[in-house]
């Protein structure tokens, strides 16, 4: 398993010193789309290329609290993938302790510039390959 790692900024923080319930979701992204560049799709090439994979259901469950200055390491892992849709799961822990912080999920599709279905696998088999090569990595 390939982690992401993020140190919690000052700005993410609440009103109470914790990191802000949002920031988790935008870490999520941000370990999706760097996760995605480690097997080898650019999801800025992958959009040049015509295709776009929309957010369809994300969730998270917040299991402790992560404050200003922590370092977390943020593992995304496909659940299920078909080529025409992605779905992803995220487990947030400290680096330091190894404490899981919070659990996540995400659902996407892919899409061409006019928000029709895409097939990765009939249309752009490199990506496919690439997520498919993914899936093997964590195995």
């Amino acid at each position: 398993m390939i982690s992401y790692e993020h140190q919690a900024q000052y700005y993410e923080t609440d009103q109470m010193g914790i990191i802000h319930h949002s920031n988790y979701i935008r870490w999520m992204e941000s370990a999706r789309i760097w996760w995605m560049q480690q097997v080898g799709v650019d999801y800025k090439r992958m959009e040049e290329d015509g295709v776009v994979s929309p957010v369809l259901e994300v969730s998270c469950q917040y299991k402790s609290m992560v404050h200003f200055g922590d370092t977390v390491l943020i593992t995304p892992k496909i659940e299920n993938y078909n080529g025409i849709k992605l779905e992803l799961s995220y487990e947030i822990t400290d680096k330091v302790s190894g404490e899981i912080r919070t659990i996540g999920s995400s659902k996407h599709c892919f899409l061409d510039r006019d928000g029709r279905p895409v097939s990765l696998k009939k249309s752009y088999s490199m990506y496919d390959e690439a997520f498919r090569k993914g899936m093997m990595r964590e195995a």
